[in-house]
C-alpha cells in the first residue's frame, strides 16, 4: 500500500492499528495522521522495535489491510 492510500484510509485504519499495537496512546494515532513513517517510528518508540522490524512489521500489516 502506498502512501497516499494509507493517508486516504488511516480514519478507517487507526481503529484496527489501536488494536494491533496496544501501546499506541490515542494522541500516537492522532500524531501519525496516516504517515507510513511516523507509524514506524511510533512503533520503534513504544515496542523498542529496531528499523528494519518496524517496517516490515507495518507493511505485513498494511498488507492485510
Amino acid at each position: 500500500m502506498n502512501t497516499d492510500i494509507l493517508q486516504g484510509r488511516w480514519e478507517q485504519l487507526k481503529g484496527k492499528a489501536r488494536v494491533k499495537w496496544g501501546k499506541l496512546t490515542n494522541d500516537d494515532i492522532d500524531q501519525i495522521q496516516g504517515e507510513r513513517q511516523k507509524l514506524v517510528g511510533k512503533l520503534r518508540e513504544r515496542y523498542g522495535l529496531a528499523q528494519e522490524r518496524a517496517e516490515q512489521d507495518v507493511d505485513d500489516w498494511l498488507d492485510t489491510h
